[in-house]
């Protein structure tokens, strides 16, 4: 049985994986600063994807851990996030997104969910 952290870097892998199957190349991954964590940074075509990355054994009460992505955990993601393209400013011209990748456990199971999320609005963090 995985513990937290062998989950996390396992889903990580897992959505890395099918991002660069599908055209997306690694910018960042387990970026972190004072502000938090970003998962997964991936480029592709002007675009840039910022994935929070869920893995769950199951969907439960927690929602796949939903719950944990309150407006706390959204502000300190969105604050990372500038510092990321304050150190990263070649993607500043880029279009940014964000999504939640719900992955699923056990690994026998072959569905990600993925959440856009909406209204990213970096200098609201600031």
């Amino acid at each position: 049985m995985m513990d937290s952290t062998g989950m996390g870097c396992w889903g990580e892998e897992r959505v890395l994986r099918l991002l660069q199957k599908r055209g997306w190349q690694l910018v960042s991954q387990r970026w972190s600063c004072r502000y938090g964590e970003l998962d997964l940074v991936v480029e592709k075509q002007q675009r840039v994807l910022v994935v929070e990355v869920k893995s769950r054994r199951s969907r439960g009460l927690d929602h796949w851990g939903l719950c944990a992505f309150n407006k706390g955990k959204q502000l300190r993601l969105m604050r990372a996030i500038g510092c990321w393209l304050a150190t990263h400013p070649y993607f500043a011209e880029h279009s940014l997104e964000l999504v939640m990748a719900l992955v699923p456990l056990p690994p026998s199971q072959n569905t990600l969910d993925w959440i856009r999320i909406d209204d990213l609005d970096i200098d609201a963090a600031d």
